[in-house]
């Protein structure tokens, strides 16, 4: 459930900090009632973006299936084994 608070909060940032880190969850600021900020540590910025990232690549690949850009299992082991090493 996402923690809301004022943003007369702000001002008591180590709580904030504290939550965010300890809970790994997003803080949502609100100004004069409605919704303005959301504030989250960094490491969960960073797990957020990282997941964005990997959906991305996800989609990426399903579109290139859905238009054929595909190639031959065998050809792809080949072009993964200069990465490999072999």
């Amino acid at each position: 459930m996402p923690e809301i608070r004022e943003c007369t909060e702000l001002l008591n940032y180590g709580e904030i900090s504290d939550f965010c880190h300890n809970y790994r969850e997003p803080i949502f600021i609100t100004k004069n009632g409605h919704g303005d900020l959301a504030v989250m540590g960094i490491e969960t910025y960073e797990e957020l973006m990282g997941r964005i990232e990997l959906y991305q690549a996800i989609q990426v690949g399903l579109d290139q299936i859905k238009n054929g850009e595909t190639i031959a299992e065998e050809q792809m082991m080949k072009n993964l084994s200069g990465y490999l090493g072999k």
